[in-house]
């Protein structure tokens, strides 16, 4: 295959971008969740197209990382606010 050839999959690089600020800006308070579903839909859309497929899937695992790690920030805040000093 020639390299020359072969057109960048921007949905994929997208998700994969989108997964990564939505790991790494976890901490604020709206963001990930945008970023997280973002990246989703992108790596959805970017894994229909053969060249980039790896960029797709990996924008999906970190969107998908993104939207646990913020479930399990607002459990994790329920279940410290219920202890009783």
């Amino acid at each position: 295959m020639d390299n020359a050839n072969q057109q960048t999959n921007g949905m994929a690089i997208s998700s994969l971008v989108l997964g990564i600020l939505g790991v790494v800006l976890n901490l604020i308070p709206v963001i990930p969740y945008l970023l997280g579903i973002l990246a989703i839909i992108f790596g959805a859309a970017g894994n229909k197209i053969q060249n980039g497929k790896g960029m797709a899937v990996a924008g999906i695992v970190l969107g998908s990382i993104t939207l646990a790690m913020k479930v399990f920030f607002w459990i994790f805040i329920i279940l410290l606010g219920g202890i009783n000093y």
